[in-house]
């Protein structure tokens, strides 16, 4: 299973993420990092991911040779992260084929009705089943 996460500014919730579907899948998965800058690629790749790639081509060229596709709600909002994540960003990783699991982190005016705001952990927690129920059905195809 190849992963991408992808993530911007500081990188901290890249490197959240990284850090348990490493400690939940160890080496059964491979980890790019994807970052909007160089920061938040480093932060991921020191938090285990297996590589790394920085700004606007790495999203264009790397995020179809993927499998599944993990960070905040924001790597779909054009314009988002303070301007990082452009609008080719965006708009290829939501016509991404991969499979996507999105925490509904944001801060662009946009409330989301009928999720409830949780603490990073657990919003971590609940996107690691959806990855183990994901990788299941994969194995039953």
């Amino acid at each position: 299973m190849y992963i991408a996460v992808v993530d911007g500014q500081g990188g901290g919730i890249g490197r959240v993420i990284i850090d348990r579907v490493r400690n939940e899948f160890r080496n059964s998965v491979e980890i790019l990092a994807i970052g909007t800058n160089s920061q938040a690629t480093s932060v991921m790749l020191r938090a285990g991911a297996n590589e790394g790639a920085t700004g606007e081509n790495a999203v264009i060229c790397n995020i179809d040779e993927v499998d599944l596709i993990l960070g905040p709600l924001s790597i779909i909002l054009p314009n988002s992260m303070k301007g990082e994540l452009t609008a080719k960003m965006a708009k290829r990783v939501v016509t991404s084929k991969a499979r996507k699991i999105l925490l509904p982190i944001h801060r662009n005016n946009i409330d989301l009705i009928g999720i409830h705001s949780e603490p990073l952990p657990h919003m971590v927690e609940e996107l690691v089943i959806q990855m183990k129920q994901y990788i299941q059905s994969r194995g039953r195809e």
